[in-house]
């Protein structure tokens, strides 16, 4: 699910306004991390030197990737039937015998997520399944409405341009309260030190500690604070600081973003399963590690009744997951098993998608940001982006609505929440009131990984205390700010270059924002 998923978005209005976005170089507005590569290094591993990557998402698949790309024979295991992890598809049947792909929500893709285009440019080098956006609003109560169309790109016209349109909300009087202290956090927090410092407070004590009238935090804040999943009572105020910074007052790009026309497993993860089969990548889905242990100076990893044996190894499980084969296994020492057993999912998420049998206004944003309308989060209308909804919708005249909530408190009462969310719909959206619903799809998940007060610096890194094996996911901590499928990306391309780095094999670059 993604980006930023609760993020406010707005995709083109109509599919006669996609364009295929110009490839961009990211050194253009990009810095490389740690430096030129040396030329010390060679371009392919030794010969016969052996990998296991286990988990076939975002970060397993990029760690997978420059293994292979460098001649490392690779392995990717993934217990789910398919992979793509949190961007794997599935099949539903409607009522009308229509099949079509069912996933876990909408994910934008940033312009500043570099490391993930250059990823894309292996299999589709002109990215032309990515469409991009124009703008995309915030939904607030009482028919309040925030744009972030046409912003500056550079801190701190940026910041500026977004407070004079919440001035709405905000007078001259407001900003004499607010605390400006806190506020210049946003701009001047960049490293990952500086972020530490910020650690022992939570995303709601920073909030609340801005002195924002409420419906300028509402409209301002709240949605975005909310889209990382965790609940702003227990997310650290130094991971909200840093999503301040990778998403707005350090993104060279700006705010507004790219779309998949497709859904995911055909437009972006098949694709890329292609390319890695062309490198001699196997797979095994369908089937989890059971353990992995060290024998000599090799891995064993047994599934079920199949031991794959490795040089290396990555392990790029969600956070229980990775907990779970962690303790079974004498893999780390005391310092990484201790920030694995760290680790912890934060609250659940639910995403409802309707069919429904009319369509809103043709004037609708295909993606809007929801703010103070109970538990719902965003709406998108597939039909205005994806190909598979388009032809749908074209063909019955009906429309499909995906509605999410975020950082669910528990317990909860799934039909309460159907309930709310779609009665949220029909307020914002009153042309929706009394649509029938056709099909309808409920998923709700707790994998998402948590930030809490006070795990900054214990998170773990790529790098064990054991040789040869790495770790990736986008619960990492990296050495600069990056979030969601980036974070993800840019976790497997490092602990692929952690390990192809006691071979003296040429590393992935990785780039980050300037």
């Amino acid at each position: 699910m993604t980006p930023l998923l609760t993020l406010p978005t707005a995709l083109l209005a109509t599919l006669s306004r996609f364009a295929t976005p110009t490839p961009r170089n990211p050194s253009q507005n990009a810095r490389l991390f740690g430096g030129p590569i040396s030329s010390r290094t060679r371009p392919t591993a030794p010969a016969g030197l052996s990998a296991v990557v286990i988990g076939g998402g975002l970060a397993g698949l990029a760690a997978a990737t420059v293994l292979a790309e460098r001649g490392v024979a690779t392995t990717v295991v993934e217990r789910e039937p398919t992979l793509g992890g949190r961007l794997a598809s599935w099949p539903v049947t409607l009522p009308d015998g229509t099949t079509m792909l069912m996933e876990r929500g909408f994910h934008a893709f940033f312009r500043h997520y570099y490391n993930l285009r250059q990823l894309m440019r292996r299999w589709d080098p002109e990215l032309s399944h990515l469409v991009p956006l124009v703008d995309y609003p915030i939904l607030g109560p009482e028919g309040a409405l925030l744009r972030f169309d046409r912003l500056p790109k550079k801190t701190p016209w940026n910041v500026a341009a977004v407070a004079l349109r919440g001035r709405q909300w905000m007078g001259l009087g407001d900003l004499t309260k607010v605390d400006f202290k806190l506020a210049l956090a946003m701009i001047t927090t960049r490293t990952d030190e500086a972020l530490g410092r910020w650690d022992s407070l939570t995303a709601r004590d920073y909030l609340d500690g801005l002195n924002f009238p409420p419906k300028a935090r509402r409209m301002l804040f709240n949605v975005f604070a909310h889209s990382f999943f965790n609940p702003e009572d227990e997310m650290s105020a130094s991971e909200l600081l840093a999503m301040f910074r990778f998403y707005f007052t350090g993104n060279p790009e700006g705010l507004v973003f790219d779309v998949m026309n497709d859904p995911f497993s055909t437009a972006f993860i098949e694709p890329w399963a292609a390319y890695l089969g062309s490198l001699g990548v196997q797979f095994r889905t369908g089937v989890g590690a059971d353990s992995v242990r060290r024998s000599g100076m090799r891995f064993e990893t047994t599934l079920g009744g199949e031991t794959v044996s490795s040089d290396l190894a990555v392990l790029a499980l969600e956070v229980d997951g990775l907990r779970k084969l962690s303790g079974a296994n004498e893999l780390f020492q005391s310092s990484d098993l201790h920030a694995v057993n760290g680790l912890t999912a934060t609250a659940p998420f639910a995403v409802h998608r309707l069919w429904l049998d009319r369509r809103p206004n043709p004037d609708r944003d295909p993606f809007a940001g929801t703010s103070g309308l109970g538990r719902l989060d965003n709406i998108s209308i597939y039909e205005r982006f994806e190909g598979e909804s388009r032809r749908w919708s074209e063909r019955t005249g009906g429309s499909v609505v995906e509605l999410h909530a975020y950082g669910l408190a528990t317990p909860f009462d799934d039909d309460e929440l159907k309930r709310e969310l779609r009665w949220a719909l029909d307020t914002y959206y009153p042309e929706l009131a009394g649509a029938n619903v056709l099909h309808d799809e409920w998923l709700v998940r707790q994998d998402c990984p948590s930030f809490p007060v006070g795990s900054h610096a214990k998170r773990p890194t790529v790098g064990t205390s054991t040789p040869g094996l790495a770790l990736a996911g986008d619960f990492i901590r990296l050495p600069f700010p990056s979030a969601l499928m980036e974070r993800a990306v840019t976790s497997g391309l490092m602990a692929a270059n952690h390990l192809l780095e006691a071979h003296a094999v040429t590393p992935e670059p990785i780039w980050f924002q300037g």
